[in-house]
């Protein structure tokens, strides 16, 4: 659906969720209900359809070198119902059956791709959450060596549930580019309120005419 003539895309937002074998039936009831909650609560809708301009939003999931997949398409945010038709189609979403290890390097890699896809915007984010270091494929230093991700701002959200300095790792290794940061999920009932956090500060960073500052507490 085209938009007003005058309005234009000021933000490619593209999220990139963990289903590694870490991450259990529990803990992904737990992301993707938070993730829908978000999308439903009125400040996150405030902050999508903010005038004048309007937001295009993917998202995919990541776990091994071979599994990741998108599952919502890059969609224009223009009005409540294109929130509404992205939080049905989280709630038809069924996990696939794979268990494989934590790809994060290729995470990117697959981010990177993702984001090509867009319609041309003034900013592009990739959004990664995850609770584990890379451990299968490139890690995420050999990805920024060889893909370019000049003017993207990679943000994370650090999930503490499984390995111990999580959230050090995201900030060394994962963040990238202009007013990076990482929130922090200390646990996985953490989630939900970490994910509407990130998604406040990445959505109103431009209004606010500031960058967000990384946070330990989520």
């Amino acid at each position: 659906m085209a938009g007003p003539a005058a309005a234009e895309c000021r933000l490619a937002l593209a999220l990139g969720f963990d289903v590694s074998r870490s991450v259990d039936a529990r803990d992904y009831e737990i992301q993707r209900n938070g993730l829908i909650a978000a999308l439903q609560a009125p400040e996150i809708r405030d902050a999508f359809l903010a005038p004048p301009d309007y937001v295009t939003f993917a998202l995919y999931e990541w776990s091994g070198q071979k599994d990741q997949r998108v599952i919502v398409p890059w969609t224009r945010v223009m009005g409540p119902e294109d929130l509404d038709r992205i939080v049905a189609t989280l709630l038809a979403h069924e996990r696939g059956p794979e268990r494989q290890a934590t790809a994060l390097g290729r995470a990117l890699a697959f981010g990177r791709g993702v984001l090509a896809e867009a319609e041309p915007c003034a900013t592009q984010t990739l959004d990664i959450s995850g609770d584990g270091q890379n451990n299968d494929g490139p890690s995420p230093g050999r990805t920024y060596a060889t893909v370019d991700f000049e003017g993207i701002t990679v943000n994370g959200l650090a999930i503490g549930d499984h390995e111990r300095g999580i959230f050090d790792y995201y900030e060394a290794e994962v963040i990238s580019g202009p007013g990076a940061f990482v929130v922090a999920s200390p646990e996985q009932s953490d989630f939900p309120r970490a994910i509407r956090r990130k998604l406040e500060k990445e959505l109103s960073v431009r209004l606010l005419g500031s960058l967000p500052e990384t946070e330990r507490g989520g």
